[in-house]
């Protein structure tokens, strides 16, 4: 059976397109049935139109509470029939008002080791720590999201990411992306085929 998803950007979309590039080729058994940002100028957008999927920009209307925000933005998500909801470079905690309504079936990428670097800007914090010498390795971690902990849900799949001496954090930053492509891809298809 094909999964529905449902994937949530705020930029670029690049873990999008790893996972609009499985579907189409097979490597995932599954069809992204909605793309919805909450970014107007998000470049994923113009992925998911450019491979004929459905894209919103979902905007927070003013005076908008973060629930009644995640009420509609569920309703709309619901509507999708999704089996599963990738949060894929989303750059807003999700209440539990969202999240009560898929329960185990929200899905996020996070571009660090459980326990480490939460939040945004994981990527360059850890390439920081590295340069005062602070830690060896970082990595990226796929993990369910049961609440409003932030990239603290349970794991899915990691994958460790040693640093290269004297590399640039644009090299660095690159190179994390390939990974956390291959892993969100790969981790999908696991669990697809459970």
């Amino acid at each position: 059976m094909i999964s529905r998803l449902v994937v949530l950007i705020s930029g670029n979309g690049s873990n999008l397109q790893a996972i609009l590039d499985a579907c189409k080729s097979g490597e995932l058994d599954a069809i992204v049935v909605c793309v919805i940002s909450n970014k107007a100028d998000a470049y994923g957008l113009v992925r998911a139109k450019n491979a004929g999927i459905d894209a919103i920009h979902f905007a927070k209307l003013e005076n908008e509470s973060r629930q009644e925000y995640d009420s509609r933005l569920a309703t709309y998500a619901s509507a999708c029939s999704p089996d599963y909801i990738i949060l894929a470079g989303w750059m807003r905690i999700l209440t539990s008002t969202f999240l009560n309504h898929f329960p185990n079936r929200v899905i996020n990428i996070h571009p660090a080791l459980p326990n480490t670097f939460p939040g945004t800007h994981a990527i360059e914090r850890a390439y920081e720590s590295y340069q005062r010498g602070e830690i060896t390795q970082t990595g990226v971690m796929i993990h369910l999201v049961p609440d409003e902990g932030v990239d603290d849900g349970p794991l899915l799949a990691k994958q460790e990411i040693n640093f290269i001496q004297n590399e640039s954090l644009g090299d660095f930053e690159s190179r994390v992306h390939q990974i956390e492509h291959q892993v969100l891809v790969n981790t999908l298809k696991d669990l697809l085929t459970k």
